[in-house]
Order: C-alpha cells, then sequence, then structure tokens
C-alpha cells in the first residue's frame, strides 16, 4: 500500500521570526496534514494540546503517542532536544511516547527523511546531557540533552521516507509489528537489550555465533561500566531476543536473525 506524500511545507505566521520557531510550525503543521499512524495504519494523527511535555501527536485508532523531533538537514547520529530533566522524567514514566525524527531543508522548505522509533527503543540511555548555560546566558544553569540516534539498533529505527522517498504503508506497519515482542521490557533493561542488537546487526551476518558478539565484549563494558559480567549478561539479552522472536537460536551458539 503505497502512501503519496506532498513534501512541502505550509507558511509559517508572519508573527515568527525565528528559524527554530518556523520549523516547529511547518513540521508540525506538515505530521498533520500528511501523517499516518506507523503502529496501525490509521490514516492519521491528532495533536495534543500545547505544552504537552514530550509529546505532540496521537492516535485516535490505536492510542499510540508520538513525539516529534526535525532537524535541518539529515538525521545524522544525534538530534537537539529540549530540557534535560523534562525529558528523562518522561523517558522514565510509564506514559512515555514513540519517537519521530524528520529532517528537512529549510532551504526549499521540504521533507527529506522521516523515521519512527518505537518507545520500547526510545530510553534513557539515547539522551545526553549538555553543559549547563553559561551564567551571562539569558537562561543561565538551564541544562538540554540531545538525542544520540546512532545507538539505536536498525531493528528500532522504523524508516517511514528517505530522501523523499516513501515506503509503503503496510511495510513500516509491519515493521514496527515486528518490534512488539519487545515492548513490555522494562526501560531499566532495555539499554541492554538494544546494545546487544545493535552489535548483532554490526556482524552484518544473517547467521552469527556466540564469540561474535563477545568481540564487543569492551565496547559493551565501556557504555555499562557499572556491570562486571559481561559476557553472562549478552548471552541474557540474547536469550531476551530470542523469546520476543527478534533472534533464532540453532544450537552449539549459533543464532540466526529472524
Amino acid at each position: 500500500m503505497p502512501n503519496d506524500f506532498n513534501y512541502d511545507f505550509e507558511d509559517a505566521p508572519s508573527t515568527f521570526s525565528s528559524g527554530s520557531q518556523k520549523a516547529r510550525v511547518w513540521t508540525e503543521s506538515w505530521v498533520l496534514r500528511e501523517m499516518y499512524c506507523p503502529a496501525c495504519g490509521a490514516p492519521r494523527l491528532d495533536e495534543f494540546e500545547n505544552n504537552k511535555p514530550v509529546r505532540d501527536f496521537f492516535c485516535g485508532n490505536c492510542n499510540e503517542e508520538y513525539e516529534l523531533k526535525s532537524k535541518n538537514g539529515r538525521i545524522g547520529k544525534t538530534v537537539p532536544d529540549g530540557a534535560y530533566s523534562t525529558m528523562m522524567a518522561r523517558l522514565q514514566s510509564n506514559t512515555k511516547p514513540s519517537l519521530m525524527v524528520l529532517s528537512y531543508e529549510a532551504r526549499s522548505k521540504q521533507v527529506r527523511d522521516l523515521a519512527v522509533i518505537p518507545k520500547q527503543f526510545f530510553i534513557p540511555e539515547l539522551i545526553h546531557k549538555r553543559k549547563p548555560l553559561a551564567e551571562t546566558a539569558r537562561r543561565a544553569g538551564w541544562v538540554g540533552c540531545d538525542i544520540k540516534i546512532d545507538r539505536v539498533p536498525n531493528f528500532g529505527k522504523i524508516e517511514l521516507i528517505t530522501d523523499r522517498v516513501a515506503r509503503p504503508i503496510d511495510e513500516v506497519v509491519s515493521s514496527w509489528q515486528r518490534t512488539a515482542g519487545l515492548r513490555k521490557k522494562s526501560f531499566k533493561h532495555m539499554g541492554w537489550v538494544a546494545d546487544v542488537l545493535l552489535c548483532v546487526e554490526r556482524i552484518g551476518q544473517v547467521e552469527f555465533a556466540l564469540d561474535d558478539i563477545y568481540k564487543f565484549e569492551n565496547y559493551l563494558r565501556a557504555l555499562h561500566p557499572d556491570n562486571n559480567n559481561v559476557k553472562p549478561k549478552i548471552r541474557q539479552q540474547l536469550q531476551v531476543l530470542r523469546d520476543a522472536g527478534v533472534l533464532e537460536f540453532l544450537g552449539r551458539g549459533q543464532y540466526r536473525l529472524t
């Protein structure tokens, strides 16, 4: 089922002078006008009332909630966000949203790329805390953050639009549904699951051995310095991924991506 988007933005109200204000109006208006629900395929999303922390849209059909973050140029490795404390509080709650990441070209006023990260992959480990603003700044002491998109495995980063080429809706919904097995996992544990899955993807093979994952031991230890039993933790996460239907255990330390 294809989807033909109009990638052009509508003009922002003339009362907005800053680039960030215009971009917010452009991107939010575009989502309301063009976007469907990646979770269930419903043809439209609705908007929350203003000033709802860390959530912008919801689906009236399946009740999935979405937070939109946008960036001029390619999505890249990180996406700038707002207040660190607000974001962390939201991600540690039971009502956190899924994340939409949209890139656009300010000069042409057009959408370029769009991806969605289901909420089980939108975890505190993605949030990088910035340094407080200097005492001379207008908001002295304010602490912002960035979202580290490059720490999300491809399995949990579902592409909807790439270089203004839309992916069929049924493929998007199917990709979303494949992530459902990990939805019940607590955010306190999903960091390890996501990091091990990212290592599995970096092997670059459909079938792999346990020893292939062990090669990432030092990398995972650096991400989780408080854990002194990295190899048992790796095996535990492989079992979680197997139980969620992401991996198939073939026996004798061999696995296959499903």
